[in-house]
C-alpha cells in the first residue's frame, strides 16, 4: 500500500516507524501462546514467509496441526522446521493455490493425513507489481486474479464443502485495505482484493445454516516479502521514517499482528463472526487520508 511522502513526523514517531515493536506489545507471539486451537486441523497457504509463516507458527503454537502450503517447497519446509522446533505439529506441501486440482489435493491430504479440517487460511497472494495502467496487460490481470481471487474461491469451494458436511469450520482469506480504498495498491491487485471482500460476504451466505464461517482480514502496510520493494526503496532513499506514518498509530505493521487476527477468526472465540472483512491497519481506513501540518 502507498505511503505519503509529504507527511511530517516527530523524531519519536519516526523511531516507532523504523522499529514498530519497540515498546509495543505485539500480538501473535508463539512464545506466549495458549491452546485456542487445540485439536483443530488447519491449512495455511503462503506459509513460506511473511503473514503465512507467522500464522502457521502461531496456529501450531495454539494447538493446531498445520498443513503449511507454499509454491516454494524449500521456504515452507523451513516454516515447518520452525514449528517442529517449537514443539508443534506440521507438514509441508507445495501447491499452486490458483489451480483447482492442487487445492482439491490439499483438502484431501489434510483430511487423510491430519484426520480432518476445521480451518483454511487462504493467505497466498501476489502483488502484480507497480505497472502503469497504460502498460498493464490482460495476462497480468488474469494471473493476479487467478491467484488472489480464484485461489480463495477454490478454498471456499473445496474446504467449505468438507466443513459444511461436518457442520463446522472457519475459512479466512487475506484481502487488503487496497480492496477497501484507493491508492493502496495497483489496479489488478486492488480489484482482486475487493473481490475477496465480496467473496467472503457472499460465501458466508452461500454456507447459510451449515456452521461454516467465512471472513477476511484486510492488512494495511505490513513488512513482508511482497512489500519488501517498498521498504527497500524507502531505506535506500533514507525515507524509512515515512513508512506507515499516515495511520493514527504512525507505524507499519508486522506479520505477527495479522497472524493474531487470523488466530482469533480461526478460534471458537470468533464463533459469531461471519461474513466480515476486518481491517488490521493501524486505523488507516478509519478516516480519509490527510497530510498532517508541519509543527
Amino acid at each position: 500500500m502507498a505511503t505519503n511522502p509529504g507527511d511530517h513526523t516527530s523524531a519519536a514517531s519516526a523511531n516507532r516507524s523504523a522499529n514498530p515493536s519497540d515498546g509495543i506489545a505485539i500480538g501473535g507471539d508463539p512464545a506466549r501462546a495458549g491452546k485456542r486451537l487445540a485439536g483443530k486441523r488447519a491449512i495455511v497457504t503462503g506459509a513460506g514467509s511473511g503473514i503465512g509463516r507467522a500464522s502457521a507458527r502461531l496456529f501450531a503454537a495454539e494447538g493446531a496441526t498445520v498443513l503449511a502450503v507454499d509454491k516454494n517447497i524449500e521456504s515452507v519446509s523451513e516454516t515447518v522446521a520452525m514449528i517442529v522446533a517449537d514443539g508443534g505439529k506440521a507438514i509441508a506441501a507445495a501447491a499452486d493455490v490458483g489451480n483447482e486440482t492442487d487445492v482439491q489435493a490439499l483438502v484431501a491430504r489434510a483430511v487423510a493425513e491430519l484426520g480432518g479440517l476445521e480451518v483454511f487460511y487462504a493467505n497466498a497472494g501476489i502483488s502484480g507489481g507497480d505497472v502503469p495502467m497504460s502498460e498493464q496487460t490482460v495476462a497480468q490481470w488474469q494471473e493476479v486474479l487467478r491467484v488472489n481471487l480464484i485461489g480463495p474461491f477454490l478454498a471456499l469451494k473445496h474446504a467449505g464443502a468438507h466443513m459444511a458436511a461436518q457442520g463446522r469450520g472457519s475459512i479466512i482469506c487475506t484481502a487488503s485495505v487496497a480492496g477497501l480504498r484507493a491508492n493502496a495498491g495497483g489496479n489488478p491487485y486492488s480489484a482482486s482484493k475487493a473481490g475477496v471482500v465480496s467473496l467472503v460476504q457472499t460465501g458466508a451466505n452461500t454456507y447459510w445454516g451449515t456452521g461454516v464461517r467465512v471472513n477476511a482480514i484486510c492488512p494495511g502496510l505490513i513488512e513482508t516479502g511482497m512489500t519488501r520493494p517498498i521498504f527497500d526503496r524507502a531505506r535506500a532513499a533514507g525515507s524509512q521514517d515515512k513508512l506507515g506514518q499516515i495511520n493514527p498509530l504512525q507505524r507499519f505493521g508486522l506479520p505477527q499482528e495479522i497472524a493474531a487476527m487470523a488466530l482469533f477468526l480461526a478460534s471458537d472465540d470468533a464463533s459469531y463472526v461471519n461474513g466480515q472483512a476486518i481491517a488490521v491497519d493501524g486505523g488507516l481506513t478509519s478516516s480519509l487520508p490527510f497530510k498532517r501540518r508541519a509543527r
